[in-house]
């Protein structure tokens, strides 16, 4: 039987008839029990997913949960079965973090099935069951866009970095056609990309060759921060970076000591505050694990860092840039009066 995500509620409803004394949080939160989740994942390489999954690890441990973590490094199949493997050990809730359509769809319905809740982030697993977390993807490429029409103006040749099939990056490419049709003038010279790891040295492969051929390339859209890194590592070893500007995704310390470089041709991204995104994949599975709906679409809202305002704050990691723009350190979303919070 196929189960929908309101019937799970209803039945998970029906454990919540608690002592008075432990109505403030409800089962399994309550103390009773360690409930266990699991995290599957398909990306993890780069600051963005280390700092991702410390959020899952901080909120998990505030909540009391014991977490477990499976990484299957970019391998579709890897990633089914270890779907497979958190279902077979009879974990309590499940986080999948990107993925493949393809792949993933029937690995979480298989999931649902077992009557384990499960919440995606960044991959459409075609089920109403699982509530998506996403970074508002669509808001991250416009605001990079944005930025570069305002930096460049509305005609320039660009260079675009991207891999089909992966979800966020999907959704941040309907952003590009969009732009491109609305301003005529923006000419895509060239398009590339990989997920081959190391990622970012990969894209610095293909860039280099891409950037030697078109040196008339003056604006890279690059809306993932590996595929970011790799450009500038291509456009500093051809002695191209005076002369190029790169519009990115994501934030991690390492990005901001990267746009802050001398000469640097990064000149703004767009990002959600990564560890922020995996607290929020956390509560959002909690709520559903207590017959809650924190809704099918969870978006935490992005914010534009651009190297000037970098510079002018004289801003060197996350928790300055959290201090300097206080609601990066912290989304509003997929809260509750019981959610205790990881400590800041």
């Amino acid at each position: 039987m196929t189960l929908t995500r309101r019937m799970l509620l209803a039945a998970t409803a029906a454990t919540l008839a608690l002592p008075a004394a432990a109505q403030d949080a409800p089962a399994p939160w309550d103390g009773s029990e360690t409930p266990t989740i699991a995290l599957v994942r398909y990306l993890s390489t780069g600051d963005f997913f280390q700092a991702y999954l410390s959020g899952v690890e901080r909120q998990a441990e505030a909540l009391g949960a014991e977490l477990r973590v499976f990484d299957s490094r970019q391998d579709a199949a890897l990633q089914s079965d270890m779907m497979d493997q958190a279902i077979g050990l009879g974990v309590d809730g499940i986080i999948v973090q990107h993925g493949l359509t393809e792949s993933m769809a029937p690995a979480v319905q298989r999931a649902v099935d077992a009557g384990i809740p499960v919440v995606a982030f960044d991959v459409n697993v075609e089920n109403d069951a699982v509530p998506q977390i996403e970074q508002s993807d669509r808001d991250l490429a416009r605001l990079a866009l944005e930025q570069a029409i305002a930096d460049n103006g509305e005609s320039f040749q660009a260079g675009y970095v991207y891999v089909a099939g992966i979800a966020p990056l999907d959704r941040r490419d309907e952003t590009w056609q969009e732009f491109k049709e609305r301003y005529p003038g923006i000419e895509e010279v060239a398009s590339w990309g990989t997920l081959d790891n190391p990622i970012a040295n990969s894209v610095a492969d293909q860039a280099s060759a891409v950037l030697r051929a078109n040196p008339m390339i003056e604006v890279v859209f690059a809306p993932y921060d590996e595929f970011a890194k790799g450009v500038v590592i291509a456009a500093n070893e051809a002695g191209m970076a005076q002369d190029l500007k790169i519009y990115s995704a994501d934030m991690s310390t390492a990005n901001i000591n990267a746009m802050r470089e001398p000469g640097s041709p990064w000149a703004a991204s767009a990002a959600t505050n990564p560890a922020v995104v995996g607290e929020v994949s956390v509560r959002a599975l909690a709520m559903l694990m207590a017959g809650e709906d924190p809704g099918d679409q969870v978006v935490i809202p992005p914010a534009l860092i651009t190297q000037d305002f970098l510079n002018e704050n004289d801003i060197g990691n996350m928790e300055e840039l959290a201090a300097k723009l206080p609601s990066f350190a912290h989304a509003d979303v997929a809260m509750t009066d019981w959610m205790p919070l990881p400590p800041r």
